[in-house]
């Protein structure tokens, strides 16, 4: 570990999250003499980020933890285009008015991480790229910015070659989302002074590529750090679970399902995550991490207390934690369990079990469904089935008037007729 003078490298490298940064030492010199502005970039494809965007989400709130200023940039006008990185095919195509719902949508998590009111030169801040890209002429760019660029070398980079290499078509769209990207880094530089970009791994040679056009358009030296793409000890993918992809936004992702997705972290994640996706002070991460046996789930249940808390509020975590406690210590059921509705009429009919599962999410498919039947996974209202034919009807409605849907011991789903 380089001892680094200032606090925001530090804190990251403590923590795990630094993979690359261009001119370490001049960076680190920056960050300790002055107050410096940063950025990531986020592109709205849908209508809010998951699991897999929030490792980038906590390192631009360290950076202003640590007396800096953060910018989340939001894409509406790369957004358009679509970044072609390590993607086997090219994004559909959205309509300004798509984008423009779903930046909406994803700004309201950001305001849980980072201050833009207060904190040094004001606050964080906002920023649509849409404000300089949509209105540039396409001439003057082409001439003012795309002399600066290399085409042999974009078809070096590793994002481009995978395509290439793949035989998969890249298209002239695409081709140019590094050169958008190039330039936002430039305008952000020349309005607000920026000098650092951070992102994944897998954005490496997109900033490195602003940082060169910013030398070559006369800038100050700009700067990168990119974090490691993560995933689990047994090499699943941050941000997706067996029923999709882990939202940040509660109307996509009830609140007890993202606490509950942290509460099943495996046991050799669970201080990598309590470092990256907490701010617990590091000797109480090292006093938790160091539990054995089944102590290990205590620290679990703190860490998926404190990443709920982070994102939705401390009220809602303790909610979520005590509905798990009810579930799964008392055997109750809770209203704040994941709720599915169906019609009184469907259900006096009766619905398939396999059906049922998937509709309820616990089940991605009937194949699944049926596996996990196979597997002595599935029960309703806590009685194991092993029937795949089985037909749920308004008999299996409980004293509640709710049947409740269990997949293994952690994930459970009522469904509630109307």
């Amino acid at each position: 570990m380089s001892a680094f003078k200032s606090d925001f490298l530090r804190t990251l490298s403590e923590r795990g999250f630094i993979h690359q940064m261009s001119d370490e030492t001049g960076l680190d010199d920056l960050l300790a003499k002055e107050s410096v502005t940063a950025y990531i970039g986020y592109d709205p494809t849908a209508s809010s980020l998951h699991v897999g965007h929030l490792m980038q989400i906590m390192m631009l709130q360290w950076f202003q933890k640590t007396g800096h200023q953060p910018i989340s940039l939001m894409g509406g006008g790369t957004g358009m285009v679509g970044d072609p990185s390590f993607k086997e095919e090219a994004r559909k195509l959205m309509t300004v008015d798509m984008i423009e719902d779903n930046i909406a949508s994803i700004k309201r998590c950001f305001a849980n991480y980072l201050d833009y009111d207060g904190g040094p030169k004001g606050g964080a801040l906002m920023i649509n790229n849409a404000e300089w890209l949509r209105p540039l002429n396409y001439l003057e760019f082409l001439r003012d910015v795309g002399r600066h660029f290399s085409v042999n070398r974009m078809l070096s980079f590793d994002s481009v070659k995978t395509r290439l290499d793949r035989e998969q078509s890249l298209s002239f769209l695409e081709f140019n989302y590094m050169i958008l990207q190039a330039y936002d880094f430039v305008e952000l530089n020349q309005r607000y002074g920026c000098r650092l970009q951070m992102g994944g791994s897998d954005q490496w040679g997109n900033i490195i590529n602003g940082i060169d056009l910013g030398h070559r358009m006369g800038t100050p030296q700009l700067y990168a750090l990119t974090a490691p793409l993560l995933t689990t000890s047994s090499g699943a993918k941050m941000g997706k679970s067996a029923s999709g992809a882990v939202w940040l936004n509660a109307d996509l992702l009830p609140v007890y399902d993202f606490w509950q997705y942290w509460r099943n972290t495996e046991d050799a994640d669970v201080e990598r995550f309590l470092k990256l996706f907490t701010v617990l002070p590091m000797d109480e991460i090292a006093r938790l991490s160091a539990l054995g046996g089944s102590e290990i789930n205590e620290a679990k249940k703190v860490l998926a207390n404190e990443v709920t808390a982070l994102l939705h509020g401390r009220a809602a975590a303790d909610e979520a934690a005590e509905t798990a406690r009810k579930t799964f210590e008392e055997g109750a059921i809770s209203e704040n369990l994941p709720t599915i509705t169906v019609s009184a009429s469907e259900l006096d009919a009766g619905i398939g079990l396999l059906a049922l599962f998937v509709r309820a999410g616990l089940a991605g498919s009937n194949g699944e469904a049926r596996r996990h039947i196979q597997g002595g996974a599935i029960r309703i209202n806590d009685v194991s089935i092993t029937d795949d034919k089985t037909m749920v009807d308004a008999g299996y409605l409980n004293d509640d008037s709710v049947i409740k849907l269990s997949l293994g011991k952690k994930k459970h789903v009522l469904v509630r007729p109307q």
